[in-house]
């Protein structure tokens, strides 16, 4: 067997202006996924941990601490005196770097349900350690990333439920994300941050790709449902579908 990567290159340039990536069959038979770098590639699992790995015999070294978690749970009958020292949080930081390039590189190739996937375990990754880290500079090294995982899980949420002809849902999956990051930033004592938020701008251009994509045919829909809420007096949803009719074409009226 050749060892020679340009073999597996060859075709294949690197382009430092975007990120490039492909899915591939690999010798076993399973899809994998490849990220074009600019010394090589990273190929990653599609399912289970990116590298393959499976950690004193878990799916990952996360679900290898949730483990140890229970056991001491189950001993002392509750979570009081478990901890993550830096070592064993140096570990989960790497391991959710490999996270990171898989849900980054699904992403890109519209494989919306993996990423989905990858941005929630991430996200419990970040609580485990901010709840269970000895140190306090480890309980808050991942937490400014979380405005950007957010801004993925529901970027991802979103391109899924237009799929889908569902468009309310997706502005608010985007909406309801928007809330989050900012009172992320409230809450960290920085909402001075929320204005120049590269995340909350994503999401306010993914809001408008949501309008600007919506079919011409989408307000009869919502208000047939309208009145259909309105007979079965679910008045709630009702209000909740005039909002949705209202800003559809107040956004209409002003292109």
């Amino acid at each position: 067997m050749c060892q020679d990567l340009n073999q597996i290159l060859e075709g294949w340039d690197y382009n430092s202006n975007e990120i490039t990536v492909r899915k591939i069959v690999g010798v076993d038979g399973k899809e994998k996924v490849q990220m074009r770098v600019a010394l090589g590639v990273f190929q990653m699992e599609m399912t289970g941990r990116p590298d393959g790995k499976k950690p004193f015999g878990f799916e990952s070294l996360l679900e290898y601490f949730f483990n140890r978690l229970e056991q001491h749970t189950i001993k002392y009958g509750s979570s009081e005196g478990f901890y993550l020292d830096s070592a064993m949080c140096i570990e989960l930081r790497q391991e959710a770097l490999q996270y990171y390039y898989r849900y980054l590189s699904l992403f890109i190739i519209g494989e919306y349900e993996y990423v989905v996937r990858d941005t929630i375990r991430n996200l419990k990754l970040f609580d485990f350690i901010k709840r269970y880290a000895r140190d306090d500079v480890d309980k808050l090294s991942l937490e400014q990333y979380r405005p950007y995982v957010i801004m993925m899980n529901s970027r991802a949420k979103a391109y899924l439920a237009m799929k889908g002809d569902d468009y309310t849902l997706a502005e608010e999956i985007i909406e309801n994300a928007m809330s989050e990051i900012e009172e992320f930033y409230i809450s960290a004592g920085q909402p001075e941050y929320i204005q120049g938020s590269y995340e909350l701008g994503l999401l306010r251009e993914l809001k408008r790709e949501v309008t600007d994509t919506m079919p011409m045919n989408y307000i009869a829909k919502l208000k047939v449902e309208l009145q259909k809420a309105v007979g079965r007096e679910d008045f709630e949803k009702a209000a909740h579908l005039r909002d949705q009719i209202k800003k559809i074409e107040n956004h209409n009226s002003h292109q």
